[in-house]
């Protein structure tokens, strides 16, 4: 597949030279002016590489690198510019360039970087590949993406493993708690002890107390048969607390005796046992407002507090989508024995612009539906769960033809400026004239 290159220069003469050598040398490729016309044309299509001008007459040239990475994270940038500074040279690396240029331009300079890039982006894909097939070799579960937001709950952990102290998982629903959790004790020095999750939702209270501290047969209403309990289960392992927020009153109680002790008593007996597991709970409540309300023991939640760690909800990680594409594409084709091996770009500007309430489960199961309708090789948007695409909405309370076409009318341009936030090509892509575009915003009272 042929290179394209993007040239974002507003000089003419230097842009037209960098056309002239980059198609010689085998480049597909587009020029742009200035700042609106270059998004226009990453929206209508990708590119390898853009090579943009610091200073453009409608914009900065490095803003707008880290606009067309959102559009298409696999884009490379070299950025121009007729000074070269540290301070330059920072803020462009900071950008996700991969170099910079010094004007006036030197062709072979160019081409060499040129080669040094792609070479980077190929070992880079590699890699991104070689770690996805050790994953499913050994069968373990990994953390996916490489954004600063995961990165630094890596580095969280792994700070956190070397110790033997109670962690607090502070995150909404769904965004992956229990696999950090899993990999806390993994990183540790006891990983080859047990690790035991426990749903702190389990009712009822009795049931909970009983998988947790363990009981004696017939001590637990409809269980029969000794219950060993989470706590003695793990001996120096984890145990993880799912929820730790609904943990009934009582049961926190004897949770914190457990933690400040190191001494359970089963239920039914009068014989303690001795634990030394690790506990990891997690909420998606803020505990703090959950003891100002006494749902919560306030001596366990500083017990648990020690070390809390915050996951990052998904729209705060949206640099990680297209990796957690490729991860959910991989494993659900697996399972399904299905073909799709990845996702067009379209699909992934799509996803990276949902606001994902449900977090990392729910792209997983937007990916698990879209592999399972997906006819080739890439997922496509319309594989994708109407909700996602945004083809669902609310049917009008009225029977009234006309204003039914209205809500249709403000629905469908309202879908089109979100995907198209250009109102030029939004009006092109709904055939308006531009106009007439800002006039039916106006008359449908689309909010912007």
């Amino acid at each position: 597949m042929p290179r394209s290159v993007l040239i974002v220069e507003d000089e003419a003469i230097i842009r037209a030279s960098l056309r002239e050598f980059l198609s010689a040398e085998g480049y597909q490729v587009a020029e742009a002016g200035t700042l609106a016309a270059a998004i226009v044309h990453a929206r209508q299509r990708d590119f390898h590489v853009v090579i943009c001008d610091v200073q453009l007459p409608d914009g900065d040239g490095i803003a707008l690198l880290r606009r067309l990475r959102q559009l298409n994270p696999n884009v490379s940038g070299l950025i121009i510019t007729a000074y070269a500074t540290v301070e330059n040279a920072v803020e462009a690396f900071k950008s996700g360039a991969f170099d910079y240029l010094v004007k006036p331009v030197i062709f072979d300079d160019l081409a060499n970087k040129l080669t040094r890039l792609f070479q980077y982006s190929e070992l880079a894909l590699e890699n991104q590949a070689l770690r996805r097939e050790l994953t499913r070799h050994v069968g373990g579960e990994e953390i996916v993406g490489s954004s600063k937001a995961i990165s630094n709950v890596q580095e969280a952990l792994r700070r956190a493993a070397i110790t033997n102290s109670n962690v607090l998982l502070a995150g909404e629903s769904g965004t992956g708690k229990e696999l950090f959790a899993r990999t806390l004790h993994k990183w540790g020095q006891k990983h080859h002890e047990q690790f035991v999750a426990i749903n702190c939702a389990t009712r009822p209270a009795e049931l909970l107390e009983g998988q947790l501290f363990g009981a004696k047969s017939g001590t637990v209403p409809g269980v029969t048969g000794d219950l060993p309990g989470c706590l003695r289960q793990s001996t120096t392992g984890t145990v993880f607390f799912d929820e730790i927020s609904l943990l009934p009153l009582s049961t926190q109680a004897k949770l914190l005796r457990a933690i400040e002790y190191q001494e359970v008593t089963p239920l039914g007996t009068y014989e303690p046992y001795r634990t030394q597991a690790r506990i990891v709970a997690a909420t998606t409540r803020d505990l703090i407002q959950e003891v100002a309300a006494n749902r919560f023991q306030e001596e366990l939640f500083y017990r648990l507090d020690g070390i809390k760690i915050q996951v990052p909800a998904l729209r705060e990680r949206l640099d990680d989508v297209p990796e957690l594409v490729e991860f959910f594409v991989s494993k659900h084709g697996r399972a399904m024995g299905q073909k799709a091996t990845g996702a067009t770009s379209e699909t992934i500007r799509l996803l990276m612009s949902n606001p994902w309430k449900g977090n990392v489960r729910q792209l997983d199961n937007a990916i698990e539906r879209a592999v399972m309708m997906c006819d080739g090789m890439q997922i496509r948007p319309n594989d994708l769960p109407p909700d996602i695409r945004g083809d669902e909405q609310p049917l009008p309370d009225t029977d009234d033809l006309r204003s039914a076409i209205r809500h249709y009318e403000r629905f469908h341009i309202s879908r089109v400026l979100r995907q198209w936030p250009e109102k030029r090509e939004a009006a092109k892509r709904l055939k308006l004239g531009l106009s007439s575009l800002y006039r039916k915003i106006e008359e449908l009272g689309i909010d912007l």
